[in-house]
């Protein structure tokens, strides 16, 4: 019998104090599934795991990728046994350069505790209602306009909040853009898009997705909800696939069929494509009808915004140090 895990790893490049911070996010199913012959998966959950199990990895993570560091010409053996190890730590505190904090579990039948946490993983670099616009900027465009970015728990050296201009920002912000054609989210194990498994072991964790795809909407215990919408698909749903209108509905929080008017449900008739029908149509409804004229390209901005390059330090010299500073040292009631 041949056991399989899986796992969803999220790249993150940047700190909640919209500072550069390269770490991972990971969520691991803690158990295996295995396929019998007559095709039918399991899932085997792993028993007995307590919290401090999780105490054990950072030594068998920073070995594992020394290793692989040293395989790839990254490090030669010098540098790698000059690295100082790992040792058994509280939340957060690493050694070396390596850290794990792996305290959070949800149960399987937890859906938005599960879906909770995969938007914390895949959170974009800042939050929008922490960002405030000062009040007496004339307008944002002036090299006056400050902004002003709280943020979500203090830093090492304890600030809240900070100031910025708005070219501040997208200079912070440009440092967060991943390079070309490298995915920020990576699926393992059987949840690979190519697994062998995958399509039932994604069906396996959305029991009753066909019964509750074909349900019709009741709109008075479905507002504000996330609530399946009846769009019946022209052929039958896959028991691995989410529709579009519950998509919608998780992202927008708004339900896509339901009919502003009426509050009945909507359903699609056609699709008009034929240009003088919708033009008719745009007409009969006193909405604009043409495309707006197109405008030329502008050129490059940077003789606009007036950036300033010059380096902040001498390249020559040293390296200035960060203006902040993690505290790693080992505490001396959990030294070895």
């Amino acid at each position: 019998m041949r056991l399989s895990w899986g796992a969803v790893s999220f790249l993150h490049r940047f700190g909640s104090a919209l500072n550069p911070h390269f770490h991972f996010h990971l969520v691991v199913l803690d158990g295996v599934f295995s396929s019998g012959p007559d095709g039918a998966v399991r899932f085997h959950e792993a028993a007995d795991l307590l919290p401090d199990h999780w105490l054990e990895l950072p030594p068998v993570v920073q070995r594992r990728v020394l290793r692989l560091f040293r395989t790839r010409g990254l490090f030669d053996d010098a540098d790698a046994s000059g690295m100082p190890g790992t040792r058994r730590r509280r939340v957060g505190q690493g050694s070396g350069g390596f850290s794990i904090d792996a305290p959070v579990r949800i149960e399987g039948d937890d859906r938005a505790g599960v879906e909770r946490l995969l938007r914390y993983c895949a959170r974009p670099p800042f939050a929008l209602e922490r960002l405030h616009a000062l009040g007496g900027t004339p307008s944002l465009a002036s090299p006056e306009a400050r902004l002003l970015y709280r943020f979500p728990k203090p830093t090492p050296d304890g600030r809240t909040e900070i100031l910025i201009s708005p070219l501040q920002l997208l200079e912070r912000l440009a440092r967060f853009v991943p390079p070309p054609r490298v995915h920020r989210h990576r699926y393992h194990g059987v949840l690979a898009p190519h697994a062998r498994l995958r399509a039932a072991i994604v069906a396996l964790g959305r029991p009753g997705l066909e019964s509750e795809a074909s349900a019709p909407l009741d709109p008075a215990s479905t507002a504000g909800s996330c609530a399946a919408l009846p769009d019946p698909p022209p052929r039958p749903a896959s028991p691995a696939r989410i529709r579009w209108a519950v998509l919608l509905t998780r992202i927008y929080e708004v339900l896509p069929l339901l009919c502003p008017a009426c509050g009945g449900t909507m359903s699609i008739l056609a699709f008009l494509t034929d240009p003088p029908v919708v033009s008719a149509i745009l007409l009969h409804l006193d909405l604009l009808h043409r495309p707006p004229p197109l405008s030329p390209a502008r050129g490059p901005p940077q003789g606009d915004l007036l950036f300033d390059q010059t380096p902040v330090f001498d390249p020559v010299l040293a390296e200035p140090e960060h203006d902040f500073q993690f505290d790693q040292s080992l505490p001396t009631a959990f030294e070895d």
